[in-house]
């Protein structure tokens, strides 16, 4: 028995050394010629960014000058389901576009029947308002029956503005800015056109202390739905507003909401809010147009 024992035992352990031999062999097979890390970790995902510097934004005048209306008509069949182009063409889903560059936003049309968010929009349809709209409709104005998510990119926006504006229309084109141009003494930099998306997510800041829905609760500050070309200071469901923005008077227009944002405690001495203000030119752009459209 004793020695059947010794025989069973031995062959277990021969059976391990062999394992331990084989892992260390594999190892060192698989390990061959593959001491250095790859320069190249993986496969690279399609529409996925793998990081880095940024790459500055083409500004929207430049975009335009290079713009070509064959390609910006080809874009357009994404829109031609809901809307016609042709001059006395019907209303669709969406309204007639001929000659809508230039012409007032949500008015006329044939009679179209405007969402209330897109009525609230004073102005026309100027190069950058419809770059904004066209980059996301349900952000330039909430409530918009707009299904269309909007066009990603900037060169297709500007491709399919020029085309529309080919039909009827024809403003003269915005002057490029010169590339490296110095701004004048004592001159801001060059700020874009405020774009409502960008500004949702600046707005996620602010979220902590405001609401900005219609008709949503004042919470740590005001709620904020509606608040360009709103008073200052006043209204928003009763909000205790500190003395010094009170005394300010006169209404929310954009100049004072970037001078607000930009410093509020240097615009109002004494101001309940405690948020030092957004050094970045273009993200208080991006929020006021964000503003606009809610």
């Amino acid at each position: 028995m004793e020695n059947r024992f010794n025989t069973i035992a031995g062959w277990v352990l021969f059976s391990g050394i062999v394992a331990l031999g084989l892992s260390s062999l594999s190892s060192h097979y698989f390990r061959a010629d593959k001491a250095e890390r790859p320069e190249t970790m993986g496969y690279a995902i399609a529409g996925v960014s793998s990081g880095g510097a940024a790459v500055a934004a083409v500004p929207l005048e430049a975009l335009l000058a290079k713009a070509d209306p064959a390609k910006g008509q080809a874009v357009f069949q994404k829109c031609a389901s809901c809307h016609t182009a042709t001059q006395g063409g019907a209303n669709g889903i969406g309204p007639n576009l001929y000659a809508v560059v230039g012409d007032s936003i949500a008015q006329g049309r044939g009679g179209f029947a405007f969402s209330d968010g897109l009525k609230k929009h004073a102005g026309k349809w100027d190069f950058k308002t419809l770059d904004a709209w066209l980059t996301s409709p349900a952000a330039f104005a909430a409530g918009t029956k707009m299904t269309f998510a909007g066009l990603d990119d900037a060169q297709d926006r500007a491709n399919v503005i020029v085309y529309l504006n080919s039909l009827g229309s024809n403003v003269a084109l915005p002057p490029v800015p010169a590339a490296g141009a110095a701004p004048a003494a004592g001159a801001a930099p060059a700020v874009a056109a405020g774009d409502p998306a960008k500004g949702k997510a600046v707005f996620a800041k602010c979220g902590a202390c405001h609401t900005n829905n219609p008709g949503g609760a004042n919470g740590i500050g005001p709620n904020l739905a509606k608040i360009v070309g709103d008073d200052v200071g006043k209204g928003r469901g009763g909000f205790a507003f500190s003395d010094g923005l009170a005394k300010l008077g006169g209404k929310w227009d954009e100049a004072k909401l970037d001078k607000w944002l930009a410093n509020p405690r240097d615009m109002v001495s004494g101001t309940k809010m405690t948020f030092a203000g957004l050094d970045n030119a273009q993200d208080r752009a991006d929020l006021i147009a964000y503003l606009k459209a809610n």
